[in-house]
């Protein structure tokens, strides 16, 4: 597959630096969420079931012995030698500084592992937090700062129950970048009462404060979740797969070539994807987001209607 003809992506943009394949290997720290323990709500967002891409999401293995499966998995896979450390599961930089500066550096000691991405919510990254990262970026580390915003409207974060606004995006993207540490935001396509324009505004907004990278998500219903419940009541349906490639390839024909993609989809396990079914054919969205990227390129290329 060729998508990297026609979106700057994470891999290809590593392949270029470092002049092999680098890839981000999955760790689950055993961090909660103050959506979740009460600090900020109960339940988390009404989307969340975070078993549905972290298996291990109640007794986590040690850093060391979560790298060592993943190197072994991703290097038979790809033949990848070198690693980021991609803190995924629930709000990574929910705790004291030096608990993670110990588990960061558990990652970073590895002799493979060639930086951090650290997943979190905006409302979630103190100074201090940020003074940490910058100064593994200043020892030569690779490292980002991946932010979950989801959506820049702040009634669409109000009703999935984010427990933050925009606002607190806005200020810690500007905070992060202002120590040099680059931001990829997290955004989600077919939200509660979002269609496109709410998707293009959303991308709009992040542009205009100014991102480093970008990921892409469907939104869709796993078990657990009060959008489950939503669904099977009627309330929610989900956005149809040519609906979602289209929308895709807007938002990437309207970034910057020099943003980069970490991601354009989203997939969950079987076991917990109540709709739509589509979204557990990971290979088959990307091929139609290239395929619909590649048409409309040739379209312009002779004049046709796009």
């Amino acid at each position: 597959m060729s998508l990297h003809q026609y979106v700057n992506t994470y891999g290809q943009d590593l392949l270029r630096r470092y002049g092999e394949r680098v890839h981000k290997l999955a760790i689950h720290a055993g961090f909660t969420c103050p959506n979740r323990d009460g600090s900020k709500g109960r339940g988390g967002c009404t989307f969340c079931n975070n078993a549905s891409f972290n298996p291990n999401a109640r007794q986590p293995p040690p850093i060391a012995a979560q790298i060592e499966a993943g190197r072994r998995v991703l290097a038979k896979r790809t033949g990848a030698r070198r690693f980021i450390a991609y803190f995924q599961a629930y709000t990574n930089t929910y705790d004291d500084v030096r608990n993670l500066a110990r588990l960061y550096e558990a990652a970073l000691s590895e002799p493979d592992v060639v930086g951090l991405s650290v997943g979190t919510r905006p409302d979630c990254v103190p100074p201090a937090v940020l003074d940490l990262l910058a100064g593994y970026r200043e020892r030569g580390y690779e490292v980002w700062l991946e932010l979950g915003l989801q959506s820049a409207f702040d009634d669409t974060l109000q009703r999935v129950n984010r427990g933050h606004g925009f606002a607190e995006y806005r200020d810690t993207l500007r905070a992060a970048r202002g120590r040099g540490i680059p931001v990829c935001t997290h955004l989600i396509v077919g939200l509660p009462g979002e269609g496109r324009a709410r998707a293009l505004a959303t991308l709009q907004r992040v542009l205009e404060l100014g991102v480093d990278g970008l990921k892409l998500h469907p939104l869709h219903v796993v078990k657990g979740t009060r959008l489950a419940n939503a669904w099977r009541r009627g309330e929610y349906r989900p956005l149809g797969f040519d609906d979602y490639v289209s929308i895709a390839a807007d938002l990437v024909e309207q970034t910057p070539p020099e943003v980069v993609f970490h991601r354009l989809t989203g997939t969950a396990e079987a076991r917990l994807l109540l709709a739509p079914a589509w979204c557990s054919r990971k290979w088959a969205v990307l091929n139609a987001i290239e395929g619909e990227l590649a048409r409309r390129q040739m379209a312009a290329a002779v004049g046709w209607p796009g």
